[in-house]
């Protein structure tokens, strides 16, 4: 007597698109290594900038004290010129990258009509959601990684091994600027997790990948200006952006880490009520693209 199943003989679910697959499979695609290879490329172009114009630093008095002073000690050796890297392109560079890589992760796949074909592999929904999303923040990560890795390379060939000349005051050998320079790497990435989860859930969200990637810069920049409208008090340590700069304290000397772990806990908070959200979306969803 035969026992019927409703599975084909072999199938095993967490066999399905696994994340090296995903992985290979993105980084085929021109986005992936236009993305990536930006962040190699744009370190390059602010190293001939300072180059090309040295003396450029001069006249930004007008910019304000804080980036006047980044300016300043960008080319003071790698470590600073790492630090200044990561500081011009943190506020939207980093933010439409990140953007990119996870509003475009599912709705790419139903505007090219291909989504319903990999769940009728079948691929479980909720496996590849979390394929989709584990591989999108590994090349969020990585392109963070290649962006202050190539400064501060090109930066210390340039400039020399130099100690980091902090913009709160301060100055810190090399060897620890550098411990110093990661933890902020590593907080940049946790703030940025927010603009991820958002996008992501747009992305579960709409069959068009500039609408999901679009949708969550627009939003983080209107949570970026709320959050300069002092009249709005108290209101602004509640915006997902209010502690970006939070990093600056990871500078300083002793570390101020009191901005960094409410800034932490806020990212980490968000990001799982909109990931928990793209969940519950995407497995009611009625898939047809």
């Amino acid at each position: 007597m035969s026992v019927s199943t409703d599975r084909a003989a072999g199938y095993r679910p967490n066999r399905t698109l696994s994340f090296p697959t995903e992985f290979r499979r993105q980084l085929a695609r021109r986005r992936t290594q236009f993305a990536l290879g930006f962040m190699v490329l744009l370190p390059l172009i602010i190293l001939g900038a300072f180059t090309w114009n040295p003396g450029g630093g001069d006249n930004a008095e007008n910019d304000g004290d804080g980036f006047s002073s980044l300016i300043d000690i960008a080319t003071a050796g790698g470590p600073n010129f790492a630090l200044f890297t990561l500081f011009v392109s943190s506020g939207f560079l980093l933010v439409v990258v990140v953007a990119l890589f996870c509003g475009d992760a599912v709705a790419s796949e139903a505007s090219w009509g291909s989504l319903r074909y990999l769940l009728a592999v079948p691929v479980p929904r909720a496996r590849l959601l979390a394929a989709k999303l584990l591989v999108a923040l590994a090349y969020s990560a990585l392109a963070i990684l290649l962006l202050a890795g190539t400064a501060l390379l090109a930066g210390t060939i340039s400039y020399g091994w130099e100690p980091l000349q902090a913009p709160v005051g301060g100055t810190l050998p090399p060897g620890e600027g550098v411990l110093r320079l990661l933890a902020v790497i590593g907080y940049i990435s946790v703030t940025l997790l927010v603009v991820g989860s958002l996008a992501f859930l747009l992305s579960v969200s709409t069959d068009a990948p500039l609408g999901a990637v679009g949708g969550a810069v627009m939003i983080y920049i209107v949570s970026s200006i709320l959050d300069q409208i002092s009249a709005l008090g108290s209101i602004r340590d509640f915006l997902p952006t209010h502690f970006n700069e939070g990093y600056l304290g990871l500078l300083s000397s002793p570390i101020q880490t009191d901005d960094v772990a409410r800034g932490t806990v806020s990212a980490v908070v968000y990001s799982t009520v909109l990931l928990s959200l793209a969940w519950w979306r995407f497995l009611r969803k009625d898939v047809v693209s």
